[in-house]
């Protein structure tokens, strides 16, 4: 399943599921993860079907050696799995700036109007160390207008999908008292935290008004979107970062 963002050019942006592609078995599918062991060839496929959506090739896209960082890039030149950040910013052309998530919130965000773009990896640790607005913050310092910002926030683990304990909690509240308003109470010392809406609120935050969410839960559709959680309840993880994961992507 792909998802497109009402507020971005459906030519210029994209957020793939799982559905297409050459993987197969565990990975079966459209998988971007090359830091599993997932068939390189098949890789490779998947990696070029989704630059050809640009127009362009895989040569052209900017994949990240994610983490769990706030750390965002200027790119002026594409590379693969070279840069160790989450987040990205450009206002080069034939650039496809690459975020992969199996869960975590994909983010993009334009400026169509000064030519600048950027892209978050924001799971729970990126976005409250702040990837989200330092992504922001990169794209103003590059001549972005926050008036003229479009934000998405792709398919990502939905709150009923999203269990926490305590500690998880009382780390949120130790920050801000205020981030009560995205848990719901569970069982006894356990919550449902509400990651799409945490994210949507921080981009709100920065001044930026045109913001859209999916309301995807990528933990719900198995046969459409990859999940961690899903694959790691189901004991189908035996080894780390061997896992699928999907790919969302923008370019100028």
């Amino acid at each position: 399943m792909t998802w497109f963002s009402p507020n971005l050019p459906p030519n210029k942006h994209c957020f793939w599921g799982s559905t297409g592609g050459f993987s197969q078995g565990l990975y079966k599918g459209l998988n971007v993860n090359t830091k599993s062991k997932d068939d390189k060839s098949h890789l490779l496929a998947n990696l070029q079907q989704v630059a050809q959506y640009f127009g362009l090739n895989k040569e052209n896209l900017l994949l990240l050696n994610q983490g769990v960082s706030a750390k965002v890039e200027y790119i002026t030149s594409p590379s693969q799995d070279i840069i160790w950040a989450d987040g990205a910013v450009t206002d080069k052309p034939q650039i496809i700036l690459c975020i992969r998530t199996a869960d975590c919130a994909p983010v993009l965000l334009a400026d169509y109007k000064h030519g600048i773009i950027g892209a978050a990896h924001a799971g729970w640790r990126g976005a409250f160390s702040g990837i989200i607005q330092n992504t922001i913050e990169l794209m103003l310092q590059k001549g972005a207008e926050k008036s003229d910002i479009s934000a998405a926030v792709g398919p990502c683990i939905g709150q009923s999908s999203y269990e926490v304990d305590h500690n998880f909690y009382n780390q949120f509240l130790d920050a801000s008292s205020t981030n009560s308003q995205y848990f719901l109470t569970g069982k006894p010392q356990h919550y449902y935290f509400n990651l799409e809406k945490f994210c949507s609120d921080i981009i709100r935050s920065c001044g930026i008004n045109n913001v859209v969410t999916s309301g995807i839960d990528t933990y719900t559709k198995p046969d459409e979107y990859y999940s961690f959680r899903r694959f790691t309840h189901q004991n189908l993880i035996t080894e780390p970062k061997c896992f699928p994961t999907e790919l969302s992507a923008i370019t100028l």
